[in-house]
């Protein structure tokens, strides 16, 4: 029986039982790997990724096949916590590779706090032998760390055997395995508490009407200060963002860039023209990384202050120490 379990992994993990030889390793359940909740879970890592990378046209396909030789992790954690190590950029060898490795999970482990040491989810060897399952445990705790605002997938668990190789054979044990916990409550060691889960706009907006007004004072000052070179003033929050013409300018002033003026709406003089940029504002926010699947170009257009809020305090927490 548990040769039948080893034998039922070798086609996802080509290696004999040396490979083990005094490791504990869980693998992923066959029937697991084709269970639909898990595989809507890598797309969206898959998906998060790539929107996060676009800058640096880094397009990930595999979560297994493209994730090991740390050039990916390299570039996350640059533009997502402005860490730029002295690695090389192509590791071309193994032992390069391992190298580049073990500086970006020490920098990460640092920033995503220490592992339960009886429960190691991830680690050097694991990331770069492809291991499905360390990846995605990796990456959902980078997404809670770095970018709590991204929706996964929530409830995500499947069945690993656990296998531990010695002289004498090899044990092996069935448990499940959480992926993501549930987002509506507290509990299970991937859950968050609903406070540090909650928008922080949606709290900001429960305080006393001064303390809202002093972070609204804040992030107008961050607006002025960013537009006061092109000689704009916004001294009203919520209507002067609802044509997207000064979201848009804003944008690019702050990420480094020029729109065109053709491929948007200087003087838009109807809905559909103000609808037409600040959806260009909020595609344009994806592409750098700022996902903000909660706001609707509508929302901005209707002068909706809470959806105004979220999209400014998103460009003022990535830029205000900048």
């Amino acid at each position: 029986m548990e040769a039948d379990i080893f034998d039922s992994h070798r086609e996802e993990h080509p290696v004999d039982a040396e490979y083990f030889q005094g490791e504990k390793r869980k693998l992923i359940q066959p029937k697991s790997l084709k269970d639909p909740d898990l595989e809507k879970l890598k797309q969206a890592l898959v998906d998060w990724i790539n929107g996060t990378l676009k800058p640096e046209h880094i397009v990930v396909q595999s979560l297994q096949e493209d994730l090991y030789d740390g050039l990916v992790l390299h570039h996350l954690l640059a533009t997502l916590a402005d860490v730029h190590l002295p690695v090389e950029e192509l590791a071309l060898t193994s032992a390069a590779q391992i190298r580049k490795l073990e500086l970006i999970l020490e920098e990460l482990d640092r920033r995503l706090g220490p592992q339960d040491g009886s429960q190691i989810k991830w680690n050097i060897q694991l990331i770069h032998n492809k291991d499905l399952l360390a990846t995605i445990h990796l990456l959902v705790a980078m997404v809670r760390c770095f970018q709590p605002e991204l929706d996964l997938p929530s409830n995500v668990t499947v069945e690993v055997v656990s296998l531990e190789v010695n002289i004498g054979g090899i044990k092996s044990d069935v448990q499940t395995e959480v992926l993501t916990g549930d987002r509506s409550n507290n509990t299970g060691s991937d859950s968050l508490s609903s406070t540090e889960r909650e928008d922080p706009i949606e709290q900001l907006l429960r305080l006393e009407a001064h303390k809202v007004n002093t972070v609204k004072k804040a992030i107008l000052h961050f607006v002025n200060q960013t537009m006061s070179s092109m000689g704009l003033q916004v001294s009203e929050l919520d209507k002067q963002f609802a044509d997207g013409v000064i979201l848009l300018l804003m944008i690019g002033q702050l990420e480094g860039f020029f729109i065109p003026l053709c491929d948007f709406n200087l003087t838009p003089v109807n809905h559909s023209e103000m609808l037409h940029n600040v959806t260009l504002a909020l595609d344009l926010l994806n592409d750098t990384g700022l996902t903000l699947s909660s706001v609707k170009p509508q929302d901005i257009v209707s002068q909706d202050v809470k959806a105004t809020l979220k999209v400014l305090y998103a460009l003022f927490k990535k830029h205000k120490e900048k």
